[in-house]
C-alpha cells in the first residue's frame, strides 16, 4: 500500500518539475463555468459579509471588508470577467487570497457563485490556453484543465487583480 501512494506522490512531483501548473487547485463557480486558483494562494474561504463601498473604485470592486483588523478590499470576478451582477447566495462567498503586485503581496477578496472543491491538476491535465483571435489578451489564464471529465479555467490571480483598472486599490486601504 505505502509503495503505490510513494508512487503516486512521485509523479505529482515529476508533474510539478514539467510543468509549473500542476498541482493543488481550489475550483469555483461562476455562472455555467467553473475557475481554478493555486491553493497557495488562498489565505481563506468565508461567506458574504458587510462590504464598506469605497469611492471612485471600478464597478467590479464591491468595497472592503474588515478582516481581524485589516481592511481588504474586494473584487466581485463576475463583474471583473464582464458577467451579469446576480444577486448572492447561500452559496455565494469570499475568497481571501494573496496577491503579489508592485507593492509586494496585499491580501484581496474575491466574490466567486461557489466553491466547489480542491483537485490536484497533474501536468498532462493541462493544456495551453486556445488562441482566441487578435485583441483577447488572455494573460490572467494559466491554462485549460481536463479533470474528471470536466474543464476548469486555471488563473493566475495575481495577473486577474493587478491589471491597470485595480490598480489605486491600495491607496483606498492603506
Amino acid at each position: 500500500m505505502q509503495a503505490r501512494s510513494t508512487a503516486a506522490a512521485d509523479r505529482v512531483v515529476q508533474a510539478v518539475k514539467t510543468d509549473p501548473r500542476a498541482g493543488k487547485y481550489l475550483t469555483f463557480e461562476l455562472g455555467p463555468e467553473e475557475f481554478g486558483i493555486q491553493v497557495l494562494k488562498v489565505r481563506e474561504i468565508m461567506g458574504v459579509q458587510d462590504l464598506t463601498a469605497a469611492p471612485q473604485t471600478p464597478p467590479c470592486v464591491k468595497g472592503v471588508i474588515n478582516l481581524r483588523g485589516r481592511a481588504i478590499p474586494v473584487v466581485d470576478l463576475r463583474l471583473k470577467f464582464g458577467l451579469n451582477e446576480i444577486p448572492y447566495t447561500q452559496r455565494t462567498c469570499i475568497i481571501v487570497v494573496q496577491v503579489t503586485g508592485d507593492a509586494g503581496p496585499t491580501l484581496m477578496g474575491i466574490v466567486v457563485d461557489g466553491v466547489s472543491e480542491v483537485l490536484n491538476v497533474a501536468g498532462g491535465d493541462v493544456e495551453d490556453t486556445p488562441d482566441y483571435g487578435p485583441g483577447a489578451a488572455t494573460p490572467y489564464i494559466l491554462g485549460m484543465a481536463k479533470v474528471k471529465g470536466k474543464v476548469r479555467i486555471l488563473l493566475e490571480i495575481d495577473q486577474v487583480l493587478s491589471s491597470r483598472d485595480l490598480q489605486g486599490i491600495g491607496r483606498i486601504i492603506h
